[in-house]
């Protein structure tokens, strides 16, 4: 394998990586927002309230998109990983 295919593959890798944490990191940035907003126009400061719903949104998101995390890391496996494992 060419160290210019295993950079191209390692480029791919990541920009999966990223695709896939887009979902859950949006989420956790949005629900950080409300949370914090809230407490500020509340004034109230407890740390359980950013954490559970935090926590709650990023577990549905996740529920949710499981299907194309799961499709997307195949995709990438198939089209990627193991055809350049065969080409070895």
């Amino acid at each position: 394998m060419s160290q210019d295919a295993l950079f191209d593959i390692l480029r791919q890798g990541l920009w999966a990586a990223v695709i896939l944490s887009a979902p859950l990191l949006g989420v956790a940035l949005v629900a950080g927002v409300v949370i914090g907003l809230f407490q500020a126009l509340t004034s109230i400061q407890e740390m359980t309230l950013t954490f559970v719903p935090k926590v709650a949104a990023i577990l549905i998101v996740f529920w949710v998109s499981m299907s194309f995390m799961s499709e997307t890391l195949v995709a990438f496996f198939r089209d990627q990983i193991i055809p350049a494992i065969t080409r070895l």
